[in-house]
């Protein structure tokens, strides 16, 4: 039995990238849709996050659904 340890280097290298990727992607939602406090201090009313960062935030979701979609399939498929 011999090890293609070249091969096994890149799936390792391939999975951390696509690992860090969708978790800091998931991250950038996860912030896009957090609430911010006002400038006054903590006894200020807290807004909610603006169009355009909820707008990304969900894109953000959108795009680690589908990574995980495309993941079961490939498990499924294969």
């Amino acid at each position: 039995m011999s090890i293609d340890w070249a091969a096994l280097g890149q799936v390792f290298g391939v999975t951390l990238v696509v690992t860090v990727g969708i978790v800091g992607l998931f991250t950038v939602g996860i912030a896009g849709t957090s609430r911010k406090a006002g400038q006054e201090g903590a006894a200020a009313a807290v807004a909610a996050p603006a169009a355009g960062a909820r707008a990304g935030a969900l894109a953000a979701f959108g795009l680690c659904a589908v990574a995980v979609a495309y993941g079961i399939y490939l498990i499924v498929a294969g």
